[in-house]
C-alpha cells in the first residue's frame, strides 16, 4: 500500500482525537473503553488545542483511498501538569495510533521513523508511556527507547538523541 505522510495541523484536530482514543491500549479480551474517556483531563491534554509552537506530529494517508490511517505526535508537558510519560519539561511525550485495519503493515514504523527524525532537530529526547503488556513495547525498543521508569502496569520509556540511550 502506498502512503504519504503529512504534518499534523489544527485542521486535523478531529482525527487527532480519534487517534488518541485508539492510542489507549486495551488488552485482548478486555471490553473496549467508552469513547468519552478521551475527555478526561489527564488524557484530553494530549489532543486539546493541537498546534502549539512546540507540538510536532505527522499523519499517514492511504494514497489510493485518500483515507487518513494513522498518526504519531509529540507534545511537551510541564512539571506542574505532567503526562503519563513525563520525564522533564524539555522532553515531549509520544502518542501514536494506526487504524486497526491497517496495523501490521509498517505504517507505525514509517510514522515513528519520520517523527523521530524531525524531533531530533528540536528536542534532546522523546518519552512515552506504554502498558507493560502492550506489544508496542517491542517496537519502541527497536527504535532505541529504553525503560526510564517502571511501575506495576506501565513503563515510561525514553529515547535520547545524544548519550547512552541512543547508543
Amino acid at each position: 500500500m502506498l502512503i504519504t505522510l503529512h504534518p499534523l495541523s489544527p485542521a486535523e484536530q478531529d482525527f487527532i482525537w480519534a487517534m488518541l482514543y485508539l492510542a489507549i491500549y486495551t488488552p485482548p479480551g478486555s471490553a473496549p473503553l467508552p469513547p468519552e474517556i478521551v475527555q478526561q483531563p489527564d488524557i484530553a491534554k494530549y489532543a486539546t488545542g493541537w498546534g502549539k509552537s512546540t507540538d510536532l506530529g505527522l499523519y499517514a494517508r492511504n494514497m489510493q483511498s485518500g483515507q487518513m490511517i494513522g498518526a504519531a505526535w509529540l507534545r511537551l508537558f510541564k512539571y506542574t501538569d505532567p503526562g503519563y510519560g513525563y520525564v522533564d519539561d524539555t522532553t515531549p511525550e509520544l502518542s501514536m495510533a494506526v487504524l486497526p485495519d491497517f496495523r501490521g503493515q509498517g505504517i507505525g514504523n514509517r510514522l515513528l521513523t519520520e517523527l523521530l527524525n524531525l524531533a531530533e532537530k528540536r528536542f534532546p529526547a522523546v518519552s512515552l508511556s506504554v502498558a507493560t503488556s502492550n506489544p508496542a513495547v517491542l517496537l519502541y525498543k527497536k527504535f532505541g527507547f529504553v525503560t526510564a521508569k517502571l511501575d506495576e502496569h506501565s513503563l515510561v520509556m525514553l529515547k535520547n538523541f545524544a548519550g547512552p540511550a541512543s547508543q
